[in-house]
């Protein structure tokens, strides 16, 4: 009878040949792919309660109910639209994946982590695992702001709207406004996640970074004002607001991290080229053995007629 041939042990460091890395990488993405086409489909089913729930906002907000393209406070309006006999099935298609993409989140994530994870010291493990755990609350929260001011986004895109004119707004072209600034918002929230990890790793010190403080606030402002769809003061002032009270309160765990590990280790905080303080304390000495002097063997004088001390000629 043939004998199996013997399950090979993993390496302890996670090392494997690059046809196992392959073929590692194929799995994952395929239950990454499985996954997100899974909860697509499921999400097809609820399609209209989705989109009704995407478009929710801007028809409280600036629905037509009034004559003449206005709302019955005069303000423009508008009515969303589809352009085209597939635009509504292309439209469904796209309103699945993204659902798809984002509440499969956690299965990708988790995906990836696998496949990182081996290579990975004990440590970066950990402060992965952190960053997966609190990166996706963050995101979904900019996700959160991004859709709570979508109201004002509109009337401030709509208020640029001629008189007796009526605004049509294509359902596709308002997705792609959604996902843009769900991305957007998204990803800006994980800005204080990313300092706490370059701190927790070693990389920047919590005083480098309370030295940067008023580059990180202009630099968060600029970014608000290029990333709003609108540019107007209250969206962008939206947007920066809670990423600068999330920085500051980045930088506060910072410092807390920073004091744990001086008081762990008190050479913490230097670098690998710099010197540490000296201890000047005196001590006491205690009292030493005279010790007699090397015997030196008396050298010989042959050719040589320079006068010798100890065996040592008057030149040295």
């Amino acid at each position: 009878m043939l004998k199996s041939a013997p399950k090979q042990e993993k390496d302890a460091e996670g090392r494997m040949p690059l046809a196992e890395h392959l073929r590692e990488l194929r799995n994952r993405l395929l239950k990454s792919v499985l996954a997100i086409v899974f909860i697509a489909i499921v999400a097809a089913v609820f399609y209209t309660d989705i989109i009704a729930f995407l478009i929710k906002p801007v028809l409280e907000s600036v629905g037509c109910a009034g004559p003449l393209g206005r709302q019955e406070n005069g303000q423009p309006c508008a009515d969303m639209t589809f352009n085209g006999l597939l635009a509504p099935f292309s439209t469904a298609l796209k309103v699945s994946l993204v659902a798809g993409v984002v509440l499969s989140t956690p299965i990708w994530l988790y995906q990836l982590w696998g496949f990182l994870a081996p290579g990975l010291h004990n440590h970066e493990k950990k402060y992965a695992l952190m960053f997966a755990a609190v990166g996706v609350p963050l995101f979904l929260g900019g996700a959160v702001l991004a859709y709570e001011i979508l109201p004002q986004t509109a009337r401030v895109m709509l208020g640029f709207t001629p008189e007796d004119t009526r605004n049509l707004l294509p359902v596709d072209d308002y997705l792609d406004l959604v996902v843009r600034m769900v991305i957007v918002f998204g990803l800006a929230f994980e800005l204080p996640l990313l300092l706490v990890l370059l701190n927790f790793t070693g990389v920047l010190t919590a005083k480098r970074l309370a030295g940067w403080w008023r580059g990180f606030v202009l630099g968060i402002t600029v970014f608000a004002a290029f990333a709003t769809p609108t540019g107007d003061p209250l969206t962008m002032l939206s947007l920066a607001a809670p990423i600068i009270v999330l920085y500051f309160m980045a930088l506060g765990v910072c410092f807390v991290n920073d004091r744990r590990r001086r008081r762990n280790n008190p050479d913490a905080d230097l670098d690998d080229d710099e010197a540490s303080d000296l201890d000047l304390t005196p001590e006491r000495i205690s009292a030493v053995e005279p010790v007699s002097p090397p015997f030196v063997p008396e050298q010989s004088d042959t050719g040589r007629t320079s006068h010798r001390l100890n065996g040592y000629d008057d030149i040295t």
